[in-house]
């Protein structure tokens, strides 16, 4: 079986060509693909700045520098798998909630099969259906969420429906296994003492960016893979985990948050678990002035194809 590969640099140059996620083929259904790559052009559930509209083709204008094997852990993911870009899902840009049905019903017909999407986001309003659609397929999942936010609010201005709730109405929902759930990068301001205490309360495993300033994120990621165990695992990674120092692009920046480096050491500590989805959400391009937001999105996203069911490394 041929699979497909990333447009090369000497094939036609990074500059040039269809702006697909790697310059991989396009295609409009996922029908034949182990996994692929699906934009959603939303910012209508932030709070503060927007602009991740416009996320999805900002990510994949950045990606065209990546090559396809991983220098470091030895994996091509184009040597296993059948990857190809599907294009963007197209919400309701004036209706929030009719956007969330839009991406519910557009997942529940990509999880008809056997696929695993990476979703290029778009605010994290949009991990709520994407998760609908997943346990209606896996059952509730194992979360792995990196974030410098818990997203656990009951109410953002009186609605149930925004980018800083949908881990509260996934628990709801019965969505997520909560003994198998992992919030990474939380930090920052709040209102009480007790802001990160509703997640521990549901018996969910909160790891504040503090308990891990200057530190590897190998030992971490040991611990995760035990907790998350053989079950159907969703990974959803906010680039405001990260610094402003090296992803200012977003909507709601906090100092003190991950390198470059430990998130990619984050991802890579993935290996091995047995991931149905992930996402990759909040680069705001209006505030991502030189593109490095949006390169480090792409990076990740890349990371994340390296440790997917069915990846092996070139011996």
């Amino acid at each position: 079986m041929a699979f497909n590969q990333p447009l090369g640099g000497n094939e036609m140059p990074r500059f040039g060509g269809l702006p697909t996620m790697m310059r991989l083929p396009y295609q409009t259904t996922p029908e034949g693909l182990d996994a692929c790559f699906v934009g959603i052009p939303m910012d209508i559930g932030t709070s503060h700045r927007s602009g991740t509209r416009f996320g999805p083709r900002q990510i994949r204008a950045e990606s065209a520098m990546i090559r396809p094997y991983n220098m470091w852990t030895k994996v091509s993911p184009f040597d296993s798998l059948q990857i190809a870009d599907i294009g963007d899902i197209a919400i309701d840009t004036f209706d929030l909630k009719q956007s969330v049905k839009i991406i519910e019903d557009a997942y529940d017909e990509i999880l008809q099969h056997d696929v695993i999407p990476l979703t290029l986001g778009g605010d994290h309003t949009l991990s709520y259906p994407v998760l609908k659609a997943i346990a209606k397929k896996h059952g509730p999942v194992g979360l792995i969420h990196v974030d410098a936010h818990a997203d656990i609010n009951d109410l953002m201005f009186g609605e149930k429906i925004a980018h800083g709730t949908p881990f509260r109405r996934s628990h709801e929902d019965m969505l997520l296994d909560p003994a198998r759930v992992c919030q990474i990068g939380l930090r920052a301001s709040g209102y009480e003492a007790g802001d990160f205490d509703w997640p521990r309360e549901q018996g969910w495993r909160v790891v504040q960016a503090e308990e891990i300033w200057y530190k590897s994120l190998a030992p971490l990621m040991k611990e995760v893979r035990e907790q998350m165990g053989d079950g159907p695992v969703y990974v959803t990674f906010d680039i405001d985990s990260f610094d402003p120092a090296y992803a200012p692009g977003t909507g709601t920046t906090e100092p003190g948050g991950l390198t470059s480096h430990q998130g990619i050491e984050l991802i890579r500590g993935l290996a091995g678990l047995n991931i149905v989805g992930c996402d990759l959400v909040e680069v705001s391009p209006p505030y991502d002035q030189t593109g490095a937001t949006a390169n480090l999105a792409a990076n990740i996203l890349f990371e994340m194809l390296c440790v997917l069911p069915g990846v092996k490394a070139r011996s």
